[in-house]
């Protein structure tokens, strides 16, 4: 694929959007999602990554008019002030951001990495990877390992699940208590870590796949116990604290099913929302969502705060680099296109010129090898200051010089295409000093 696209992306995520905005950007099927993107008119590549505090898509197309008019209406039903829009250096800036840590709530958290490469592998599922994505993608996890690695960006790290528990110690009191996890995926594990850490004296671990659910109690010291998700009901009445963290697309406990909980602390950290935020009406139940984790993250991103400004300067430093090679790839594509198409004139005249000099008495193979370095000296000569120039151009962002070198050197010219005269303003013949060389041949051949 050559790399002449560009990326378009659009992004809903806890820093400007509420969660009830984050909720309704989301898709219930990615790959519907990713398959519908890629049908719309010019998109040759998708992206979308969605997480508890984040719904974002990307898409490659040959202009940015394109790219925004394919994500236009990704999230129809969140108010303007909510959706943020990329274009191609923001939209690689921001994964880069996303990858290290920066753009999460929980600052330098080390989740993003694993949900950026399972959002990678969806897109690819439906073939909506290709170079342009492959390269930011290959790019913003290099950088993410990087900011862990070479900086404390995720010291001491405070995951989502962890900051779940701190937020509900600020409610009632974790240790000793009575907890319950409804979710056996990522988060859960985490909250189910945290909440062993917090000193629970009794653990339970609701799942859809209960064997799931036992796997997570097996990994604390908590005496803990698996249950189905249709008993998260029942095991919330028994629990003081209640951490969720599931990927249904409906409520998991609605506020029938807390109605008679009692005493019951509830942080609801999954997207779509796990829990009812009607419950947190009844009395003595309390419900918090991920808008709520920022009161307990503030202290963590304060005290990583002197890394990020190490991290941000490796990001200047890697985007810098990605969009070097985004420009070298894009001047070597014209720049082979140009030199593929002379090479097959020059094949096609040096055997018109041998076949017309061995007709005058046959050739030695050091007259053969003369005539054919003729050749390559004088495409080489000629293609010398056009190859700097497409460098150049692709250097100062000129794209439309670079696209009108791949219309002009069209590799199937020397196949006997017949020429477009759509650089021009008409079909006429082009004069000699305004046309190439190939385009001049044409004409006279015709």
């Amino acid at each position: 694929m050559e790399e002449t696209g560009v990326i378009s992306g659009v992004s809903v995520s806890h820093v400007d959007a509420t969660v009830d905005e984050i909720e309704a950007a989301c898709r219930d099927d990615v790959r519907t999602t990713l398959a519908d993107l890629l049908a719309r008119d010019g998109v040759e590549e998708a992206f979308v990554i969605q997480t508890c505090n984040r719904v974002e898509a990307y898409v490659v197309t040959e202009r940015p008019a394109l790219g925004a008019a394919a994500l236009a209406d990704f999230a129809p039903d969140v108010r303007d002030g909510a959706v943020v829009t990329l274009d191609h250096e923001e939209s690689l800036r921001h994964l880069m951001r996303v990858a290290a840590g920066l753009e999460s709530l929980v600052l330098g958290e080390d989740q993003i990495l694993g949900q950026l490469r399972r959002a990678e592998a969806e897109a690819r599922a439906v073939d909506g990877i290709g170079t342009m994505l492959e390269d930011a993608l290959r790019k913003a996890v290099h950088v993410g390992e990087r900011a862990r690695t070479e900086t404390k960006i995720n010291e001491g790290a405070v995951s989502l699940g962890s900051a779940a528990v701190r937020l509900a110690e600020t409610e009632t009191a974790v240790e000793g208590s009575t907890a319950l996890v409804v979710g056996a995926g990522e988060m859960g594990t985490l909250a189910a870590r945290a909440l062993d850490s917090a000193n629970v004296e009794r653990l339970l671990v609701a799942n859809r796949t209960v064997p799931h659910a036992e796997h997570v109690a097996a990994e604390v010291d908590t005496d803990a116990t698996a249950v189905a998700l249709d008993a998260a009901a029942a095991a919330a009445s028994e629990a003081d604290v209640v951490v969720t963290a599931t990927s249904s697309a409906g409520y998991v406990l609605d506020r029938e099913a807390l109605a008679a909980a009692g005493e019951t602390v509830l942080i609801d950290i999954a997207q779509p929302r796990d829990v009812d935020p009607a419950a947190d009406d009844i009395p003595g139940v309390v419900v918090r969502d991920i808008d709520a984790l920022e009161t307990v993250t503030a202290e963590t991103r304060e005290r990583r705060r002197s890394e990020t400004d190490v991290v941000e300067a490796m990001i200047d430093d890697e985007l810098a680099r990605l969009l070097d090679a985004y420009k070298r790839k894009r001047a070597d594509d014209a720049i082979s296109a140009m030199y593929e198409s002379a090479d097959a004139v020059k094949r096609r005249e040096v055997r018109t010129a041998l076949s017309k000099l061995d007709a005058q008495g046959e050739m030695t193979d050091e007259q053969r090898e003369t005539v054919e370095a003729l050749a390559d000296a004088l495409v080489g000569q000629l293609l010398a200051a056009p190859t700097k120039s497409l460098r150049d151009a692709a250097a100062d962002d000129d794209w439309t010089t670079i696209q009108t070198a791949m219309q002009l050197f069209d590799p199937k010219f020397g196949d006997g295409a017949t020429f477009e005269a759509a650089p021009f303003d008409s079909g006429e013949r082009p004069d000699d000093e305004d046309a190439p060389p190939h385009v001049l041949r044409q004409y006279s051949d015709d």
